[in-house]
C-alpha cells in the first residue's frame, strides 16, 4: 500500500499581516507590465479539465499551464527577471515602470547601471530563469546547484552562459554559498526567492513577479464565466509561490477568499511541520531532502511567505513521491475531450491531490473541512513542463514511482 499523504488544517495563531501587501494588486499591476514588454511574452494557457471536474465531483478544474513561459518551460523566470528590473531601477533612481525590456537591453542601461553579477542557488528553473535574464539584459550570472542535480537542468542554465556548479551542498546551504559570494563580490548580488533576517526586499520583488501568473489566471477564469475560484492549491518549495498566490487572491477578493491548500514534498515539508506546531513559528527540514520534486525539495521557509501563509492558509498537506507521479500521468492522460498538460514533477502534485482527495475515502475529514464539492471551482498551479526529460518518461511511460515500493 502506498503511503498517505499526511494533512493538517491551520490552527496557527495569526500575525499583524504587514506582508500581505507585498502582493497589493498595484505592486501585482507593475510587475505584470513588467513582463508585458518583453518580446518573448504571451499568457500561458489555463487548461479547463471539465471531463475531469465532473470525474471527480468538483464544479470545475483549471490548471495554469507554466510550460509554455517565455519557452523556458517553467514559471520561475517570472521572478528573477522583476526583481532584476526592480534592483536596476532602484541602482539607477527610476520608477520600475520606466525600466522595461528596451530600456533594460539598452546602451543607456550600460551607462546609468554598468554591469552586475546576479549570483543564486536553484534545483534547476530558478537559476535557469535567472541565467536567461541576465542574458538578455546582457549582465552575468553564477548560479549553484545542490547534490543531486540533473544533468540537463545544468545544461540548460549553462547554455544562457552562466558561470553554473553542482556544489556537494543541499538546497538551503547552496543558498548561503550564493549570499557569501554575492557579498564579496564588487557589484555582486543575490536573487533568491527565499527571505531571512536583512534579506526581505527581493524575495518580495520576486514573490511580485509570481502574481503575473496568478493575475493572468484570474483573468482566464473570468473569460470562462467563474468570477472567483473557490479552492486554490499551491505547491510550496520556500513558500514563495504559494504566498504569492494566496497574497494575490486573498487581496483581489478580500472579503470572500477562496480556500487555500498549501502542498509540499513530504521530504522537504518545512510549511506543514509549522502548521502542525501550531505556535505560529516557521520550523525547519534539514538533510538532504530526497525527493522527485526538486523543486520544492527546500526545508527552510521564505519568513514573509510564512507570515503569509500563517494568515491565510486553510491546510497543509506533506506529500509522498507517488501523488506527484499519478498527478503527472493523469494530467499527461486527461479525460476524452479535456487538454493534455505536460507537468513535471514539481509542478503536478496539485493534481495528485485533488484527484486522491476526491475519490478515497480515506481523506473524507480534509475533503469536509475544505467543503470540496460540486460547486466547487478549483485552481491549479502546474509550474514546469517535462524539465527532467527522462526522468518524465521514465513516470509517465514506464510508471516510475507509482507506490512505497517503487522509491
Amino acid at each position: 500500500m502506498e503511503p498517505k499523504f499526511k494533512w493538517v488544517t491551520n490552527h496557527m495563531p495569526k500575525s499583524e499581516d504587514k506582508n500581505l501587501q507585498v502582493m497589493s494588486l498595484e505592486n501585482v499591476a507593475k510587475a505584470r507590465a513588467f513582463h508585458k514588454s518583453f518580446p518573448q511574452y504571451s499568457v500561458t494557457p489555463l487548461a479547463n479539465l471539465s471531463g475531469m471536474a465532473n470525474r471527480l465531483g468538483l464544479g470545475g478544474l483549471y490548471v495554469k499551464d507554466e510550460s509554455y513561459r517565455f519557452g523556458l518551460n517553467a514559471f520561475k523566470v517570472l521572478g528573477g527577471s522583476f526583481a532584476m528590473a526592480r534592483y536596476i531601477a532602484e541602482e539607477t533612481g527610476r520608477d520600475v515602470a520606466d525600466c522595461d525590456f528596451d530600456y533594460l537591453t539598452s546602451d543607456q542601461l550600460e551607462h546609468d547601471f554598468g554591469h552586475a553579477t546576479f549570483f543564486t542557488a536553484t534545483d534547476g528553473n530558478h537559476g535557469r530563469g535567472v541565467a536567461w535574464a541576465a542574458h538578455r539584459l546582457h549582465q552575468n550570472a553564477v548560479v549553484h546547484m545542490p547534490k543531486g542535480s540533473t544533468k540537463t537542468r545544468f545544461d540548460n542554465i549553462a547554455k544562457e552562459g552562466a558561470k553554473v556548479t553542482i556544489e556537494e551542498l543541499n538546497y538551503d546551504d547552496c543558498v548561503r554559498l550564493a549570499a557569501k559570494e554575492a557579498e564579496e563580490t564588487e557589484h555582486g548580488v543575490i536573487v533568491q526567492d527565499t527571505a531571512w533576517e536583512g534579506y526581505t526586499k527581493i524575495p518580495s520583488w520576486i514573490m511580485q513577479g509570481y502574481g503575473t501568473m496568478a493575475a493572468e489566471a484570474a483573468d482566464q477564469l473570468r473569460q470562462l464565466e467563474v468570477n472567483r475560484p473557490t479552492h486554490v492549491f499551491v505547491q510550496a518549495g520556500v513558500g514563495s509561490l504559494a504566498s504569492s498566490m494566496v497574497g494575490f487572491f486573498t487581496n483581489l477578493f478580500p472579503s470572500n477568499p477562496p480556500k487555500f491548500m498549501i502542498m509540499e514534498a513530504g521530504a522537504a515539508d518545512c510549511l506543514y511541520q509549522g502548521a502542525v506546531a501550531a505556535d505560529g513559528n516557521p520550523r525547519i527540514v534539514g538533510g538532504d531532502l530526497q525527493t522527485i520534486m526538486a523543486g520544492l525539495a527546500c526545508g527552510e521557509p521564505n519568513t514573509i511567505g510564512w507570515d503569509i501563509l500563517r494568515n491565510h492558509a486553510d491546510a497543509f498537506v506533506s506529500c509522498p513521491d507517488w501523488v506527484s507521479s499519478k498527478g503527472m500521468r493523469m494530467l499527461a492522460a486527461p479525460v476524452k475531450g479535456d487538454p493534455a498538460v505536460t507537468s513535471g514533477e514539481s509542478g503536478a502534485v496539485g493534481m495528485g491531490v485533488i484527484s486522491t482527495l476526491m475519490t478515497d475515502p480515506a481523506y473524507a475529514e480534509l475533503r469536509e473541512a475544505l467543503e470540496l464539492g460540486p460547486d466547487s471551482q478549483v485552481l491549479l498551479f502546474s509550474t514546469e513542463g517535462d524539465t527532467d526529460p527522462v526522468r518524465y518518461r521514465q513516470i509517465v511511460w514506464d510508471g516510475a514511482w507509482q507506490s512505497e515500493k517503487a522509491e
